[in-house]
């Protein structure tokens, strides 16, 4: 029986869910995924969570098919902590799904096993496949894993995964859209980037009849997204120069603390460190100030 929740378009909506939720496209994508060849599409039976309240707890897309319960995400931005989150997502699941079982007798409760999934397409140079583990995010390392989850994650970038997107001509196509958006954004402003890659790929026949029937909702959401992806860039970028700042004050201040050790002027430290008298000042009152 299919489990399909009505589409909340307020939160985490993205073009990668649209497509995807149309069976006929997700069916495609396991296929290609799984080298399966289903024609039926009503053999899915999706469970995505759609509660964005209860925890945040809100994945891109889940579905029941051959047993095995399929968790995939769309990823613009690399993130280190996608398997964490995955576990969040299939704890939540398996508990809905065995809600009606009696956890605490002696039969066993039966679970279907799952898969971890992430399509990535972000600016950032990233292999071609790669596998994220929770036990990477352990503070302590020890030789027995008492609890793992792995996440393969694809980059469907540029001519990454040509085998899989040939196989999946919707993926290609939502590829080529993405690459566009990317391509014309160095050149002129978002708004006119989506715009452009939207109009070039109705007249290619790239997802055309998708974005003829949903331009104005796709031209938003990819805005959107794309606005997010520059806002953490910046961010990252940021808090990499904050830090490299900090860095060299702190190297700075190690040198002066030695020379003030060995009986140097402030006069004599500027010209042996090469900076103001002014900046060397304010430097040792702050290592002052620490102690």
């Amino acid at each position: 029986m299919s489990m399909m929740l009505p589409v909340n378009r307020t939160y985490k909506s993205t073009v990668f869910i649209m497509l995807f939720e149309d069976r006929n496209n997700l069916l495609e994508l396991y296929n290609g995924m799984s080298g399966k060849h289903y024609t039926n599409p009503e053999l899915l039976e999706i469970n995505t969570l759609e509660n964005a309240i209860y925890m945040s707890i809100k994945n891109d897309i889940s579905f029941l098919i051959d047993g095995r319960l399929s968790l995939y995400e769309h990823q613009s931005t690399y993130s280190p902590n996608l398997p964490l989150r995955f576990l969040f997502y299939i704890s939540h699941l398996y508990s809905r799904m065995t809600k009606d079982d009696n956890l605490y007798g002696t039969k066993k409760v039966h679970i279907p096993e799952p898969e971890f999934v992430i399509f990535y397409n972000g600016r950032e140079e990233m292999p071609e496949r790669q596998v994220l583990k929770l036990s990477d995010m352990y503070t302590t390392k020890d030789k027995q894993v008492r609890l793992e989850l792995e996440a393969v994650m694809l980059n469907i970038s540029g001519e990454n995964n040509h085998k899989l997107k040939a196989a999946c001509h919707t993926l290609r196509e939502y590829a080529i859209y993405t690459d566009k958006i990317r391509k014309y954004t160095e050149i002129m402003g978002l708004s006119d980037a989506v715009e452009r890659a939207i109009q070039e790929c109705i007249e290619q026949g790239v997802l055309k009849d998708f974005l003829e029937r949903h331009r104005t909702e796709a031209k938003a959401m990819s805005i959107f997204e794309y606005d997010q992806e520059k806002h953490m860039r910046q961010e990252r970028e940021a808090a990499w120069e904050d830090g490299h700042l900090a860095g060299i004050e702190d190297g700075l201040k190690s040198q002066i603390e030695k020379k003030l050790a060995k009986g140097k002027t402030l006069t004599e430290i500027a010209d042996e460190l090469e900076e103001t008298e002014e900046r060397i000042r304010e430097l040792t009152d702050k290592i002052k100030g620490k102690e």
